[in-house]
């Protein structure tokens, strides 16, 4: 049984077991002290063994969010995006909680107060974020908690999927104010993510030396699922690299991606289309892959899509275009 008692104006919780080192710490109120030794022997009741939370109490979140920045996040292929997301929670009240202090009422008022902000899927990707530090923290740190107070939280409603497509004489549109633009590269960029569904990395990092003209074939040594994958070309595709085929550099393109963004931002606001985005070229490219008559692995197979869920989101199929085909 742990003993509670009143030590120099403050509660003191001790908690022993014979054949282990035994535990105390004090508190401000009795009933918090009762609390942390219920918690201590059921743990120990369950585990058989006492646990040391003795990091976790001194730990705070930001501790937690620093140290997984640093060792954790530049191993990944989404370093940059992480890091930047990571620095963004760090100067929020929330990371100033110890972990033994971090309870689920603060991640859930921490998610309200950001979907003021921001939108849900960015509040989905910080919550993510710091419950896998969390884990991490558990797991490989020797941060006691019971539990990741993270995942007891409800997540917002994920936004559903854009659904936008070309419509009518947009594509003319887009590669006509191309043409005109002083962008070189902008034209074939949209013809080949329309061609081939790439995503703007895969594009922008293509290389010649992965490409076969002859074959009809690029390849993709790596994804951004972690996997490599060949991309069969069309005879427009084909067409549009052999224009791209001068001088010695070693890529397709030379435009680093924010420079890319920038000239689509020009040019969609040239053009007055400024819901479409440059990631809807890959839903279009996925679309017209069905329409084409290719099947699920087929288009999967294309466009990298390890999930049929996720393939479905970049499918939009045209009601009015599968009446024709019912006949």
């Amino acid at each position: 049984m742990a003993t509670i008692r009143k030590l120099r104006g403050r509660w003191q919780a001790a908690v022993r077991r014979k054949g282990m080192q035994p535990r105390a710490k004090s508190f401000d109120t009795k009933t918090d002290a009762e609390r942390w030794a219920r918690s201590l022997e059921a743990e120990l009741d369950r585990n058989g063994v006492l646990p040391d939370t003795r990091l976790a109490e001194n730990s705070t979140l930001a501790q937690i969010l620093t140290r997984y920045r640093d060792t954790v996040s530049p191993e990944k292929r989404s370093a940059v995006t992480e890091i930047a997301r990571i620095n963004a929670i760090l100067r929020r009240a929330i990371t100033h909680r110890t972990m033994t202090r971090l309870s689920t009422a603060d991640i859930a008022a921490y998610r309200d107060e950001r979907l003021k902000t921001v939108a849900p899927a960015t509040v989905i990707r910080e919550l993510n974020t710091i419950s896998h530090a969390i884990d991490t923290a558990r797991r490989e740190w020797d941060i006691h908690l019971s539990q990741n107070p993270c995942k007891l939280v409800r997540r917002p409603s994920a936004p559903k999927g854009r659904t936008r497509r070309l419509e009518g004489d947009e594509e003319q549109r887009l590669l006509a104010a191309a043409d005109m633009g002083r962008v070189p590269y902008l034209r074939p960029l949209i013809e080949l993510a329309i061609e081939t569904g790439m995503r703007r990395g895969e594009l922008l990092g293509l290389r010649w030396e992965h490409i076969d003209l002859d074959k009809r074939v690029a390849h993709l040594p790596q994804t951004k699922n972690g996997t490599s994958r060949d991309v069969p070309l069309s005879s427009r595709a084909v067409e549009t690299l052999r224009g791209l085929r001068t001088g010695d550099s070693t890529t397709v393109f030379t435009a680093a991606p924010n420079a890319v963004r920038l000239a689509w931002e020009r040019l969609r606001r040239r053009v007055s289309l400024e819901d479409l985005h440059l990631h809807d070229l890959r839903h279009e490219a996925v679309s017209r892959l069905f329409e084409k008559g290719f099947n699920v692995v087929e288009v999967a197979a294309i466009s990298g899509h390890r999930e049929l869920r996720m393939l479905t989101r970049y499918t939009h199929l045209r009601a009015a275009d599968l009446a024709i085909r019912l006949g």
